[in-house]
């Protein structure tokens, strides 16, 4: 009987969720609910209505123009951070409305 590899559970959890095609679904989930409230803050997220992600192009519809300009004049910025906390080219573009 030839041995077999043991591997971490950590390793075969993440092939059956890249082969099962979850993966990005997961990231986007990770992206808006957890992402989204910890580079914006508290009270951006707090003012944040909806959040959808759409050909790599996150929407988001905020109830403060204050806060939807001063977002806006970051957006460069908060992709960059976005991506880096879900560790994936998720999303290129920031619209707000």
């Amino acid at each position: 009987m030839k041995p077999v590899k043991a591997r971490p559970i950590t390793d075969l959890l993440r092939d059956y969720i890249r082969e099962g095609g979850l993966e990005s679904p997961l990231l986007e989930y990770r992206l808006i609910h957890q992402g989204w409230p910890a580079v914006v803050g508290d009270y951006a997220a707090a003012c944040t209505e909806d959040l959808k992600i759409y050909n790599q192009v996150l929407y988001a519809r905020m109830s403060s123009s204050v806060v939807r300009q001063e977002l806006h004049m970051q957006r460069t910025e908060l992709t960059r951070r976005l991506n880096a906390f879900v560790d994936a080219f998720m999303i290129t573009d920031i619209r707000f409305s």
